[in-house]
């Protein structure tokens, strides 16, 4: 018994001394850990400010001036500079603030954001798209729409047009443009809105053939001077020779598109008849060139035979372009729209405007070539009744009527809307501005697109001194205005650069314009041209458009092969001659020598040898 006690207390002392001994290392470990994790924090705090010093003394040394350098100590630094160092690097050091929730935007929100957007306020911020993209094209523009409406304005009246052009410029990159001419004059009330407001006029909805199209131009080149300048346009017009001239002072509000009228006078005009003077101040760039207003004004007149240009440039001498003939071209007439051309959406607005109307009455009223019996026909094709009333009409019949108006035979178009130049003129106008060995021109009949007639002109000048080892120069227009940019994208250049011209005597690599003495003239005309852009320097490429202007330029080749071809035999004929020409003494010495002739009969015989060569060459 007493040994099972002894062994009990040595077992139990020793299991005391066991966890004593786990208690120390425990509290050894947890006291080492402690100590370490000082140590650390000691090191890091060491680190830092070791890090601030250095950042310190790098501040004061870029912020000392050069002279300073050698007498201030780096060490010692300023304490506002070393405060501001210290902050710095405390705010690098610190953790990246939080970001800010934004709080989302409710419908009622971007309810409260939307408003209407004027066409004034949209061309301001995109003048590019009506060709004001830069100072030189903008001079151009500018010039360029005030002619048209000039033009225009002189054929409606019939009176043959007088224009005159000048360029004044008043400061660096800037021009006044001053454009006068004979025409009617505008009403007094109407000059505001012409010259103050985008999209009004009266050529949009009329279709006949004009230069003018939209009723953007001439307000848009106001509405550029007005930004870049600041100044407002200024436009005088008479109506009558026995009443003054109405003088205007006008800008544009943009976020209304509506003029505002700045100064509304009467003025004396110079001059005994009527017209109309524009004055418009832009920022502009003025630069000779294929691109520039002279350029412009030389194929205006061109391609306007009947009209007489004075041009005053700011640089240069003054030029004219005179009068070639003193007839106006023929009036177009306006036309209805053709039923192959109208969409469904336009006939859906034509139906509900059509009030009351029976449906047989509105075909007939509303379209061209559409005869009583053409009305009866897509009437009886669309499964309707003739009595219908047009503005009742379901969806479901309309889309019928308009199938059956593309299914039914019709006559195209009538013609006598457009206003060709004509093959005499371009003859004579080449003649008159390019000096040239061979002229033609081909004016093709009238074709149709999208149920629009067009018609297209060309013209060819060959040889002259013109350089035979460049592109030709191809001159482009739409209703008698020239096309002076955008030429890659122009439906004309592309039927141009498809057209085989080598089997016509003129070298072409593959995709481009063939090189050799040539003006290629091509003028297509339309009660509605197919323009890429608003700015109207391309026309569109429209299938039946290529192939028209493609026939009109082979046709042209087809001539120019035959004079080439013939050119190319008379040179040849005419260096076999001066061969022959050249042997023909030798020749007469021999039959003198062999014939024992004299020598007067040697004369007569090398003349009559030279009157058989020229008549065999004939």
């Amino acid at each position: 018994m007493k040994k099972a006690k002894k062994t009990v207390k040595k077992q139990a002392k020793k299991a005391v001394k066991k966890q004593a001994v786990k208690a120390v290392k425990k509290q050894a470990k947890k006291a080492v850990k402690k100590q370490a994790k000082k140590a650390v924090k000691k090191q890091a705090k060491k680190a830092v400010k070791k890090q601030t010093k250095k950042a310190v003394k790098k501040q004061t040394r870029k912020a000392a001036p050069a002279k300073e350098t050698k007498t201030r100590s780096v060490a010692n630094p300023k304490p506002g500079k070393a405060a501001a160092a210290e902050r710095k690097v405390a705010e690098e050091a610190a953790p990246p603030r939080e970001k800010r929730t934004v709080k989302a935007a409710t419908a009622q929100d971007l309810a409260q954001r939307q408003r209407e957007i004027s066409i004034s306020e949209f061309f301001t911020k995109n003048r590019h798209l009506l060709g004001f993209d830069n100072p030189r094209r903008a001079l151009l523009a500018a010039v360029k729409e005030a002619v048209d409406n000039s033009l225009d304005a002189c054929e409606e009246a019939r009176k043959l047009p007088e224009v005159s052009v000048e360029l004044r410029e008043v400061g660096e990159d800037r021009f006044r443009i001053i454009v006068t001419d004979n025409g009617p004059g505008i009403v007094r009330a109407q000059i505001p809105k012409i010259f103050g407001k985008l999209l009004y006029g009266s050529k949009f909805h009329a279709l006949k053939q004009t230069r003018g199209q939209q009723g953007i131009g001439i307000s848009a080149a106001g509405m550029y001077g007005q930004i870049t300048t600041g100044k407002p346009v200024t436009i005088t017009s008479r109506t009558r020779r026995s009443a003054p001239a109405h003088y205007y002072e006008i800008q544009i509000d943009t976020r209304k598109n509506q003029p505002i009228i700045v100064k509304d006078a009467e003025e004396a005009w110079e001059g005994e008849g009527r017209g109309t003077r524009v004055e418009i101040e832009l920022e502009g760039r003025y630069q000779k060139g294929r691109h520039s207003v002279d350029a412009y004004l030389a194929q205006t007149a061109l391609a306007n035979p009947h009209v007489k240009i004075g041009y005053r440039p700011s640089k240069g001498d003054p030029a004219q372009f005179p009068r070639v003939v003193d007839s106006l071209p023929e009036e177009p007439k306006e036309i209805r729209p053709h039923p192959h051309g109208v969409e469904l959406g336009v006939l859906q607005n034509m139906l509900k405007s059509a009030k009351g109307k029976r449906l047989s009455a509105f075909l007939g009223q509303a379209f061209c070539r559409v005869s009583s019996r053409a009305a009866q026909e897509i009437v009886a094709a669309s499964g309707l009744k003739p009595e219908s009333k047009c503005h009742l009409l379901r969806p479901d019949e309309t889309e019928r009527l308009y199938a059956a108006l593309g299914q039914t035979k019709l006559m195209a178009p009538p013609t006598d809307c457009l206003s060709p130049i004509g093959e005499e003129l371009i003859l004579q106008s080449l003649s008159e501005q390019v000096e040239a060995d061979f002229y033609t021109a081909v004016s093709r009949r009238p074709a149709v697109y999208r149920g629009n007639p067009f018609l297209v002109e060309a013209g060819l000048a060959y040889g002259g001194e013109m350089p035979a080892d460049q592109l030709i120069t191809l001159i482009r227009f739409a209703n008698r205005v020239p096309l002076l940019f955008q030429q890659s994208a122009c439906a004309i250049s592309e039927a141009a650069i498809r057209t085989d011209w080598r089997s016509y005597g003129l070298s072409q690599s593959k995709g481009a314009l063939p090189t050799g003495p040539v003006l290629l003239l091509v003028h297509v005309a339309s009660v509605w041209v197919p323009f890429t852009s608003e700015s109207k320097e391309a026309v569109a490429d429209y299938d039946e458009i290529v192939k028209e202007i493609r026939l009109a330029l082979q046709e042209c080749g087809r001539k120019l092969g035959r004079f080439v071809s013939r050119r190319r035999k008379e040179a040849e004929a005419e260096r076999k001659r001066s061969y022959i020409e050249k042997y023909i003494p030798y020749i007469g010495e021999a039959l003198q020598e062999i014939l024992a002739i004299n020598q007067n009969k040697r004369t007569r015989l090398e003349g009559k040898l030279k009157d058989l060569l020229e008549r065999s060459r004939r």
